[in-house]
């Protein structure tokens, strides 16, 4: 195996083992011996790659944030209906989380530790994403009497759509069942009966996820 593809290897199995102990033991309580024994590498070799257990978080992050956009990007180039990518979306970010460690881990990280993965800078982030899908492709929705400008619909259904994927993310932190494709897909057939305006005051502030650190 070529030196280049094995160094490869070995950063990605030390991040995946930093996620899998951070999920553990929280960040503070992982120690850099007991991440490279879990990968199966010297500690020499952790240090190759990294040069402390904050740079490793941030590869975390990093990686996390990888992941994500490779989500964001399916949901972007979907032809479905807003509401029905957006369904899609949920479905796939929620298995993703549930079968990856490391995004798993990076979701929980703590936004000082590692910005850009908070749960308010993912709602701006979904928000935006979904607020330009709406405004570029159409909500589906009819705009009735009660739409105040030609933007309003689509702020108010990318607000209400956000506030549904950002409050799923958190609930399943505690309860695998928000997870399930079927409990969002029945959740989200519900939504066609839902046609009352959402307030566009703005979102409610969501709660933390559990913080690993």
């Amino acid at each position: 195996m070529p030196i280049q593809h094995r160094a490869i290897q070995s950063r990605q199995a030390l991040i995946r083992s930093a996620a899998e102990t951070f999920l553990e033991k929280g960040v503070p309580a992982s120690g850099m011996v007991e991440i490279s024994r879990r990968a199966r590498l010297s500690k020499g070799a952790l240090y190759f790659h990294f040069t402390s257990k904050d740079d490793l978080t941030l590869a975390v992050r990093d990686s996390s944030l990888i992941i994500l956009q490779e989500i964001e990007d399916a949901f972007t180039h979907s032809p479905a209906p807003l509401a029905v990518a957006v369904r899609d979306f949920a479905v796939e970010l929620f298995s993703r989380v549930e079968e990856d460690a490391v995004l798993r881990a990076g979701l929980r990280l703590r936004p000082e530790t590692a910005p850009g993965l908070g749960i308010y800078a993912l709602e701006q982030r979904w928000y935006a994403l979904f607020l330009d899908k709406a405004v570029t492709c159409g909500t589906g929705q009819v705009s009735g009497p009660t739409a105040v400008g030609p933007d309003a619909e689509p702020r108010r259904t990318a607000q209400l759509l956000t506030s549904i994927v950002v409050g799923l993310l958190h609930l399943g932190g505690e309860d695998g069942m928000w997870w399930d494709s079927e409990a969002v897909t029945g959740l989200w057939s519900l939504l066609p009966a839902a046609q009352e305006p959402v307030p566009a005051a703005g979102l409610s502030a969501p709660a933390e996820l559990p913080a690993a650190g």
